[in-house]
């Protein structure tokens, strides 16, 4: 198991999982929280864990040969031989199989559009086989988490806005700091023939398309907790967001990727987890 969760990077979760907490919390509000609900959050976790789990084994198993060539990532469980590719397949397989089967104890409408949200985030794998825009197809993978919540909630499109707005601040966030993370293989992809926006820009101008894209995430921020009437606790969640994004732009220069770890994973983290918790202290306060 501890090979498994290694090899999907489950404490990468964190990304997510706080802004499908953020859909779910809007969604309640859309329709009046019950406690009888409960099951609901649970259900939301448990499909959240298996289309992550589905999406990242996946895309082990398809870089299988490629990890094998490249010194940073021959080390995972795959090319090392820790697990065979058919386990890792078969993983694949169970977790899709039980997202797509929690999603029929939720409601019609999440169990619809399962396999779209599978189709997304098991297609990343082959982006970059054919596209600079690797990065953003990522995002879009995450962006469905809030979306996704609040679907699970209402069962419908009504007042879907502003978490629409939410998911397209997550696109964009994720994009940036996914194109952070590829500055370290820019020399290997060439290699390779694979396409990311750091290959296709170069590294100076890959860190400003980065900053674009964050930019554009910091106004979805805003704009969703001024669309949805928060109060000042969330205010100071979103200017913490924000300020994280800045941060983690000062700590990677384009000939400097030493702190590209701290960049990407502490800061992104401590970023959407932070924020999470002042949206439900606003709930809890404001409504």
């Amino acid at each position: 198991m501890k090979n498994y969760l290694s090899m999907i990077k489950f404490s990468h979760t964190l990304f997510a999982m706080p802004f499908a907490i953020i859909g779910l919390l809007w969604g309640f509000q859309i329709k009046a929280f019950s406690w009888e609900r409960w099951d609901l959050i649970i259900k939301v976790a448990l499909c959240m864990v298996f289309a992550r789990s589905a999406a990242m084994g996946f895309n082990r198993y398809i870089d299988r040969n490629i990890d094998l060539q490249n010194e940073r990532t021959k080390i995972r469980e795959i090319p090392s031989g820790v697990i065979t590719p058919s386990n890792a397949l078969i993983f694949v397989i169970v977790n899709c199989i039980l997202f797509i089967a929690t999603t029929w104890f939720i409601n019609p409408l999440c169990f619809a559009l399962s396999p779209v949200a599978l189709i997304v985030v098991l297609g990343y794998s082959y982006t970059k086989r054919f596209t600079a825009l690797c990065h953003l197809v990522l995002g879009l993978g995450l962006s469905l988490a809030p979306v996704g919540a609040y679907f699970a909630v209402t069962g419908g499109v009504a007042n879907a806005l502003p978490v629409v707005i939410l998911g397209f601040g997550v696109l964009c966030w994720t994009g940036g700091f996914d194109i952070i993370y590829a500055l370290q293989d820019v020399d290997f992809d060439k290699s390779q023939n694979l396409n990311s926006i750091p290959v296709y820009l170069g590294r100076e101008k890959a860190l400003r398309f980065s900053e674009f894209l964050h930019f554009a995430a910091a106004l979805c921020i805003m704009a969703f907790t001024w669309m949805i009437g928060a109060g000042w606790i969330q205010w100071i969640g979103a200017g913490f967001f924000v300020s994280m994004l800045i941060y983690q732009h000062l700590l990677v220069k384009p000939h400097d990727l030493s702190k590209v770890n701290l960049a990407f994973f502490t800061t992104n983290g401590i970023a959407s987890v932070t924020f999470a918790f002042f949206v439900i202290m606003d709930f809890v306060v404001f409504r």
